[in-house]
Order: C-alpha cells, then sequence, then structure tokens
C-alpha cells in the first residue's frame, strides 16, 4: 500500500453488482469469526446513540491481521420513506491496517442488508430445522427481503407469511416470493403469523416505545426465529420458551444500557458458536439469533467486497 495507490468507491450498486451470494458472505464471517477466536481479528463493541425523532445512530470498528481496518456508520431515520428515501443510510471506510491509509469508501446500505442475514445464515445452518419450507416475516423491510434471499439458498422453502404495518412493502415481499415461485401471503395478526413456520424472522423498527406483541411460546418446537430488532417485539416473559438463545457478542450484550434478553437466557454468542464451545441442542424447543449488531460482521462482508471488486477489476 503507497500513498499513490488509487482509492476505491464502491456506490451500494456496484456492491450489488458484484454478485456476492448469501452463503460467500457467511463463508466470509465465519473464517472471522474463528480469526477473531484465534485472536488475528479485534473489534470492539458496537456504539450507538437515539438522538431523538425516533433516529438511531450507530458505528463499528474491525482491525484484522490480514491487513484491514474497517469501520461503518450508520443512521436509522423512520422519516426518510415519507421523503422518498431509504430509512437507513450510511457509509463504510476500508483503510490500510499498517499505515492507516484509506483504501475504499463503499455504501453501506448494501453490506449492512447482507452482513446481516448472513450472520443470521450462521445460526440457521446449525440450529434450525434443515428441512424448512415455511418462513415468518414480522416486518417486510430491507431484511426480510435480504433473509428471504439467504435462507432460499439453504432451506427447501415452499411458502412465506407476511405480518406488517406498511401494506405496500408486505404486497411487495409477497410478490416477490411469489417471483420466487413461493406461495405467499398475509397474516390475519401476530399469532398467526408464527403458527406453524419453520423459520422466523423479525425487522421491525428500533422503537423502544413499541409495546410487545410476539410472544416466542406460540412457536413450533423446531422452530428457529431470527431477531434483528434486539428482540424489542418479542415479549420479555415468553423468551424462556426458547431453548438456545444466540446473541452476536456476549461481551457486548453484557455491557448494553439496553438488554435484549435476561442476560442469564443467553447461551452463548456467535465466536462461541462457531468455535465448538456450544453443543448443537435437541430440536425439542425453538431456537433463536438475537442480533444488536457486531463489527465483525460489517469487516468480513467490506473486506470480501473489496478483493471481489479488484478481482472484477483485473478480469
Amino acid at each position: 500500500m503507497t500513498s499513490e495507490s488509487k482509492l476505491v468507491y464502491l456506490s451500494d450498486k456496484d456492491l450489488e453488482a458484484l454478485g456476492i451470494k448469501p452463503s460467500e458472505v457467511t463463508d466470509a464471517i465465519e473464517a472471522a469469526l474463528l480469526a477473531k477466536a484465534n485472536g488475528k481479528l479485534h473489534t470492539s463493541p458496537k456504539t450507538a446513540i437515539l438522538p431523538g425523532d425516533g433516529r438511531y445512530a450507530m458505528s463499528t470498528l474491525a482491525v484484522g491481521d490480514d491487513g484491514f481496518i474497517v469501520t461503518k456508520q450508520v443512521t436509522v431515520c423512520p422519516e426518510n420513506p415519507a421523503r422518498g428515501l431509504p430509512a437507513i443510510n450510511g457509509a463504510i471506510m476500508v483503510m490500510d491496517a499498517q499505515t492507516g491509509l484509506l483504501r475504499a469508501v463503499m455504501g453501506a446500505n448494501w453490506i449492512t442488508a447482507v452482513r446481516t442475514a448472513a450472520l443470521s445464515m450462521v445460526v440457521a445452518r446449525r440450529l434450525a430445522d434443515p428441512s424448512a419450507e415455511t418462513v415468518a416475516f414480522v416486518g417486510a423491510g430491507v431484511q426480510a427481503h435480504s433473509h428471504l434471499a439467504a435462507f432460499s439458498e439453504i432451506f427447501p422453502l415452499k411458502r412465506i407469511r407476511v405480518f406488517g404495518r406498511g401494506k405496500a412493502n408486505v404486497d411487495k415481499l409477497c410478490n416477490h416470493a411469489r417471483d420466487m415461485g413461493l406461495e405467499a401471503e398475509t397474516a390475519p395478526n401476530a399469532k398467526g403469523a408464527l403458527r406453524d413456520a419453520d423459520l422466523v424472522v423479525t425487522s421491525v423498527t428500533l422503537d423502544y416505545s413499541i409495546e410487545p406483541f410476539l410472544d416466542a411460546r406460540w412457536l413450533k418446537s423446531t422452530a428457529f426465529a431470527a431477531i434483528t430488532d434486539a428482540c424489542i417485539p418479542w415479549s420479555p416473559d415468553g423468551m424462556t420458551a426458547f431453548n438456545t438463545v444466540i446473541v452476536d457478542d456476549r461481551t457486548q450484550e453484557f455491557e448494553s444500557d439496553k438488554p435484549m434478553l435476561p442476560y442469564q437466557q443467553v447461551t452463548g454468542d456467535l465466536t462461541e458458536l462457531i468455535s465448538g464451545e456450544i453443543d448443537t441442542p435437541s430440536h425439542d424447543k425453538p431456537a433463536a439469533f438475537a442480533f444488536r449488531g457486531i463489527s465483525l460482521g460489517d469487516y468480513a462482508t467490506a473486506v470480501l467486497a473489496l478483493r471481489r471488486a479488484a478481482d472484477v477489476q483485473r478480469m
């Protein structure tokens, strides 16, 4: 890396055009988790600020022994859709780990979407029923679409069921599923959405004033839930119905001002799961992955994208 090296800019459209599959991102994240377990990837807890008006600003930082520093800043702005803008926006910087020089600037929306679904895939590969056919979505935004793409790669999906506030988003998700050859239906209520679902994805707005309206006791015993919304819509009393709950980072969760669930209900985190410190449970009770957000996922996805872009340029 020299000061004359050309700075790379990859917009969200550029990143999407690279054609990276969800399973490739998942593999990259699993490799990063092993690197962290072996002391070769260094991460800091996510920082977050709630500046008001429902906005949620967060940032991540990770440094790898493979030569990269990755930082991300993202803000969730609930009023943006009314302005004709995406609700989530941000940017990612990739720097040289030895010199600190800037190597790339990337859009954050594509990476945020795919890395979250890929993190869910890391856990789902190990805890979900491999014959899962029905996935229920509570929330029909970006994360619903990214999880549908991811889960369709590894499960023999046949149908989706959707419960959400915005009819336009619900219809868009259902139509997309039908275009994929899947059955799609809307659920009349939250309990109906979870009924008999093999997989559940919840991705409501990160608004802590929302009253919980989901109960894990409604789930079938073999169900797996990917909870990307800090457990906001889930009833705390019902969380004991989960036999196994994996969080993205145990230390981060323990130090959080707003825990997603009682700490004693945390079975382990992603690093412990990948390194074999957690036994895969039998399917006698539901399992869940509760996501807050970790720098490792952004790091793995950004580095994968930068390397893929370099490969494409050399072709």
